[in-house]
């Protein structure tokens, strides 16, 4: 499957990337870091640009061009979907809660516990094995088990541990804890997430494929920034603990939104009436345009 291969990718490199960061923090210190980490942006962009070459400029269809006046009629859609909806906000609130944490989650790291750079880089590099062992088990998975089972055990599994992160030690002893934790939640969600992301692009009308992604990603986005804000006043107000704890308590509760769509398993894949103004529009992705677990996946 192509999203679990690009989902195994990402974590690689997260694996690689803490560890060495926190090394270079430990060894040239912050600012240094920072400058040698904004020159790769730079460098990687000259690299592109001496590939060189000629390329035609695509035609551009001014009718499929994606505007801000397509989102409500895609928030719509998603709204509506019996399949998509429970996915769409059950990924809203669980992302959310998810990245609200993180920063809460280095306070209480590097000033609570007084971990060191290069311990904070190692407590979330090494839990990211987990991450590529989940994404390459995806499409096997799926091919046993099926979609729907996967991704409602996979979405408990990612929410049974962050809960415990508000419980971590001074020491190696909650250096220890924290990686566990990350590796539990990690190898879920990289189990999830290729999964969820072929299971959308199968159940969303080609003809609104670009429109609907941009939707959820911007949805995605807001979520995640109010949240942030949300769990930065909260902390502000009680304590980095008690967010953190709160944040894991509600996460637990994110697996439900998913029931509708474990009892819809076996309903149609499209959302009656969103699409009758066009006849063509209304079908499904054609067979061939499926995406698939076996061998990747073609989206035209």
């Amino acid at each position: 499957m192509a999203n679990s291969r690009f989902e195994s990718t990402t974590w690689i490199s997260i694996a690689i990337g803490p560890p060495l960061g926190g090394a270079a923090i430990g060894l040239f210190g912050y600012t240094i870091t920072v400058l040698a980490d904004g020159l790769s942006y730079l460098l990687s962009a000259l690299g592109v640009t001496a590939i060189g070459g000629q390329e035609s400029a695509p035609s551009r269809d001014a009718s499929k061009k994606v505007t801000l006046r397509d989102l409500p009629d895609s928030w719509r859609y998603l709204l509506s979907h019996p399949q998509l909806r429970p996915l769409f906000l059950n990924r809203l609130v669980l992302g959310g809660l998810f990245m609200a944490t993180e920063p809460l989650l280095s306070v209480l790291m590097l000033r609570d516990l007084h971990f060191v750079p290069w311990q904070y880089g190692l407590a979330f590099a090494v839990p990211c094995v987990g991450g590529f062992a989940g994404s390459r088990l995806a499409g096997p998975t799926v091919a046993k088990y099926g979609e729907h089972k996967v991704m409602w055990l996979a979405a408990i599994g990612a929410v049974l541990w962050p809960i415990w992160l508000a419980f971590a030690p001074a020491g190696i002893t909650g250096l220890l804890l924290v990686m566990a934790i990350e590796f539990g939640v990690i190898i879920a969600m990289s189990l999830f997430n290729p999964v969820v992301a072929t299971f959308r692009l199968k159940h969303i009308e080609h003809e609104r494929l670009s429109r609907t992604l941009s939707a959820w990603q911007i949805s995605s986005s807001l979520a995640t920034a109010f949240l942030t804000l949300m769990w930065g006043v909260l902390a502000t107000l009680t304590s980095t603990r008690i967010a953190i704890g709160l944040a894991g308590l509600l996460q637990l509760a994110t697996p439900l939104l998913l029931l509708r769509l474990r009892l819809r398993a076996t309903t149609p894949l499209r959302a009656p009436g969103l699409l009758a103004s066009s006849k063509r529009g209304s079908s499904s992705l054609r067979r061939r345009d499926r995406p698939t677990y076996g061998g990747g996946f073609r989206v035209r």
